[in-house]
């Protein structure tokens, strides 16, 4: 990590023994300048909303009693699994209801949570993508997807989102009803935001070489140009290890053996020399 030349390295963790081992690898990396942050993971397997909230508010606390952080993002992509079908996510009527509803419950617990035993540390809203934020709006705003308001509020320091290589320009981003501003709309929360998985898919129509130059100069390049505008603080790339062949796929810029760098590695490493900023 100190050679790649990061300062900030996101990891996931979804109970208490994931918090011990995490917060081991925290304070050694601390020591060679990476602070960590977590992740905080939670399913959508509860009843109602009263019931994620408090069993979130719960696995909050256990995670933070183990050790405290400057920054906690609550959740991950929680808005595709509320989605009611293959649609943009730009709309409230674009989510099911009662998932949703949940979906508050798991959030709202869990800041509620880490405030109780933390409360200085700032809160991440979890990481969503492609155009799907109609779901930090209804969050924002106090609305469901039942179009109904006066619901729980949700408030956060940092906005999150992820960004891949298939989904063009944030700003001009294309579905099936249009296209939107995503970057725009995030500014319009009034909070820095974190693009924190800047990522290519495994299925780039590329060689490996190909794909470093576009993840330094078409994603990191591009984005990097528009964050002063839209106060974009954060540019972290997804992920440092391929996934093993269970996972998700070769997302990473090594190999999953954890010593063999790809193509990426150097583009990134490149990148962040030439902007250390």
């Amino acid at each position: 990590m100190k050679d790649l030349g990061v300062t900030l390295y996101r990891n996931d963790v979804s109970n208490q023994n994931d918090a011990i081992k995490l917060a081991n690898i925290a304070q050694t990396m601390l020591a060679s300048g990476v602070t960590i942050y977590p992740v905080i993971l939670q399913t959508l397997n509860f009843p109602d909303e009263a019931a994620a909230y408090q069993a979130s508010y719960t696995l909050a606390q256990q995670i933070v009693s183990v050790h405290k952080y400057a920054w906690y993002e609550v959740t991950n992509e929680l808005a595709a699994q509320c989605l009611v079908g293959w649609v943009d996510g730009v709309r409230s009527s674009d989510f099911d209801n009662q998932r949703f509803q949940i979906a508050r419950g798991v959030i709202r617990g869990m800041i509620a949570g880490i405030k109780s035993i933390d409360p200085a540390g700032k809160i991440v809203i979890g990481g969503n993508t492609w155009m799907h934020f109609g779901f930090d709006v209804m969050l924002a705003n106090g609305t469901q997807p039942d179009g109904t308001s006066g619901h729980p509020v949700v408030t956060w320091d940092v906005t999150a989102w992820h960004w891949y290589s298939e989904q063009g320009d944030i700003r001009h981003a294309c579905g099936g009803t249009g296209c939107y501003d995503v970057i725009g709309t995030l500014k319009s929360f009034g909070k820095p935001i974190w693009l924190n998985e800047v990522g290519m898919r495994p299925a780039f129509p590329g060689t490996p070489d190909e794909a470093a130059a576009f993840l330094a100069n078409n994603m990191l390049g591009a984005l990097l140009a528009i964050a002063p505008q839209y106060d974009i603080e954060s540019l972290q790339v997804y992920q440092l290890y391929d996934d093993p062949p269970s996972g998700e796929g070769p997302y990473g810029i090594m190999l999953n053996d954890g010593v063999t760098p790809k193509p990426a590695f150097g583009a990134v490493k490149n990148f962040i020399a030439t902007h250390p900023k």
